[in-house]
């Protein structure tokens, strides 16, 4: 669904990206582990096109998406949940999750999967009339998720879903994850939380100051003494 080759991204003189090379198969989740700085919320703003490479190519579906604007990305198949979770407020849970959908036309499809979104998130649909900057954190994550599922996603990029989040709800959030693929929807997910994010994922990598310097299925790499070493302390 998603092939990476050889992508360099750089920040002025400051090379973000070197050379980064992977694929995301439709059905899975694939997860991108790493520090601070390493380079993995770089990696989504370019696949979102909301930053250009110096040189490489991203294929969506088979199809070079670099010189697609990002505001058209969405309506391929193609959505990110961005990091810090960047809920409108000032505007009701409704009103966020109806941006969600807002390029689409099908109302009918619309407000079923609105329903469906309410029903799996109780929460929301309780608080839909209230401002959506005074929900939780939590409960903004489960907005921004929800509101990018409005979207009809092929392939939803998840940045750091569990940023600041209480140990409940982060195992939470991952169970939503599973569950949203599951049901169809492929994920590339970036997260500081490596146990966690290795053990859902159907294939890994870790990017280090821009450079991937390991792959493998998740069990591989909870299994690999370096990533013990560095990323789960052991």
């Amino acid at each position: 669904m998603l092939k990476i080759e050889q992508l360099n991204v750089s920040y002025g003189v400051i090379q973000a990206l070197r050379g980064v090379t992977l694929t995301v198969e439709e059905g899975q989740i694939v997860s991108l582990i790493g520090s601070n700085g390493a380079g993995k919320t770089t990696l989504l703003k370019t696949i979102s096109g909301l930053l250009q490479p110096t040189s490489g190519s991203i294929l969506f579906e088979s199809k070079d998406i670099i010189s697609i604007p990002a505001q058209k990305l969405p309506t391929m198949g193609l959505v990110q949940v961005p990091e810090g979770r960047r809920i409108f407020s000032g505007m009701t849970v409704y009103e966020n999750l109806l941006m969600g959908a807002y390029l689409r036309k099908d109302k009918d499809g619309i407000k079923a999967d609105l329903e469906k979104i309410y029903k799996r998130f109780e929460i929301l649909y309780t608080r839909r009339h209230q401002d959506a900057s005074t929900l939780s954190g939590g409960e903004q994550q489960m907005l921004a998720i929800s509101r990018a599922l409005m979207a009809k996603p092929k392939l939803l990029l998840l940045d750091e879903p569990s940023m600041g989040l209480a140990p409940l709800l982060v195992k939470e959030i991952f169970n939503i994850i599973k569950e949203i693929n599951a049901e169809g929807t492929t994920i590339l997910l970036v997260e500081q939380n490596a146990m966690q994010a290795l053990k859902i994922a159907d294939k890994a990598y870790v990017l280090e100051t821009g450079n991937i310097v390991l792959s493998g299925t998740g069990q591989e790499l909870l299994s690999s003494p370096e990533v013990q070493k560095v990323y789960l302390g052991g």
